[in-house]
């Protein structure tokens, strides 16, 4: 199948959990296994809690679905989360059933007073609980001298 301006509302166990948008929009079916999506030209995604609200922005360049449970995102991959939290990469491994995210890439995220940067991403899948090896980055410190806040930069994580 072929589409293209996609805009549409996904639902898991009859309720809506995704809305997607895709200039284009490929799926192979093969008999042997489940159909993969692809998106070439990019694609959007917001994700619903419970209550329907935003729990979840996704971008990417490129994406891939992989047996119905597994994302791949290449390209200028960014996501946002509740915490208006930012990630931005240029890969990013989402397994739905696991329901965790990865990647092995340079990662940076910029939250409201830090920016980290890093490789080794691993995240929850809300993006709320992650880890990321060989880090650095920008935060505020506290000056106890002088009683003021400034930024250390490129500080060893």
């Amino acid at each position: 199948m072929h589409a293209i301006g996609v805009s549409t509302l996904i639902s898991d166990s009859g309720v809506i959990r995704y809305h997607l948008v895709a200039e284009e929009w490929d799926i192979y079916n093969h008999a042997e296994r489940p159909a993969t999506w692809k998106f070439y030209k990019g694609m959007f995604m917001e994700r619903f809690d419970t209550a329907f609200h935003i729990d979840l922005y996704v971008q990417a360049d490129t994406a891939y679905l992989h047996n119905q449970s597994t994302w791949e995102l290449r390209g200028r991959v960014k996501v946002r989360n509740t915490e208006n939290t930012r990630f931005f990469t240029e890969e990013l491994f989402w397994d739905m059933d696991r329901h965790e995210m990865w990647n092995h890439m340079d990662m940076r995220i910029v939250t409201p007073d830090r920016t980290l940067r890093g490789t080794e991403f691993r995240s929850n899948e809300t993006m709320t609980r992650y880890s990321v090896s060989n880090s650095v980055g920008d935060f505020p410190t506290e000056d106890i001298e002088n009683d003021s806040v400034t930024t250390n930069r490129q500080t060893e994580i």
